[in-house]
C-alpha cells in the first residue's frame, strides 16, 4: 500500500494526517509540546494509540525507542560516519537495513534482507509530500514509525546532530 507523507513532518506540537494514494486518512501522528526530546504518537483514524516515539536525549548522535503498545519494538541509532549516514536498527520485527539516498527520500528499507519498503519523492517532486510503499504483510504503523524517524534525524533543520 502506498502511503502519502509530508517533508519535515515533526516539529513541535505538529499534528497532521498521513493519506493513502487516493488521499484517504489512514494515521494521525501527534507531536508532544514542551518536552525534552521529540515524542509522538501514531494512531489510526478511530483513535487507537498504535506507536509512540521518543527520542533520547543527551545523546552523541541521535537515537529513537518506538513502542508498540507499551512494549519497546525497536531502538533507532544514527552511526558517525563521513559521507552516506547509517543506522542501526535494533528490532523485535527483525533486522532492518537502509539503502538509497536517504538525503533525496529515494531509499529502501529491508527487513532480513527482504525489501518491505519504498520511500520515494520523485514521483511528488511538485510538492513536500513524498511516497510510502508498504508490502502488506509489515506493520503499517511500525515502518511509518521508521520513516518519520529517518526523516527528524536526517532532515530536521534544528537538529544539531544533522551533519554527524
Amino acid at each position: 500500500m502506498r502511503y502519502l507523507v509530508r517533508e519535515k513532518i515533526f516539529t513541535i506540537g505538529d499534528k497532521f494526517i498521513i493519506t493513502d494514494e487516493m488521499e484517504r486518512p489512514k494515521f494521525q501522528v501527534v507531536g508532544k509540546v514542551f518536552t525534552f526530546g521529540n515524542k509522538l504518537n501514531i494512531y489510526n483514524m478511530n483513535g487507537e494509540n498504535l506507536v509512540y516515539i521518543e527520542e533520547k536525549i543527551f545523546r552523541f548522535l541521535p537515537e529513537y525507542n518506538i513502542y508498540i503498545g507499551k512494549n519497546l519494538a525497536a531502538t533507532v541509532k544514527k552511526e558517525f560516519t563521513f559521507f552516506k549516514p547509517k543506522f542501526n536498527i535494533s528490532s523485535d520485527f527483525g533486522k532492518f537495513t537502509i539503502d538509497g539516498d536517504i538525503f533525496a527520500y529515494n531509499f529502501s528499507i529491508y527487513r532480513d534482507k527482504r525489501e518491505v519498503a519504498v520511500v520515494n519523492k520523485k514521483f511528488f517532486a511538485w510538492s513536500d509530500t513524498y511516497g510510502v510503499d508498504i508490502d502488506d504483510e509489515e506493520n503499517h504503523a511500525f515502518i511509518l514509525a521508521l520513516v518519520i524517524v529517518l526523516d527528524q534525524v536526517l532532515h530536521d533543520n534544528n537538529n544539531i546532530n544533522n551533519n554527524q
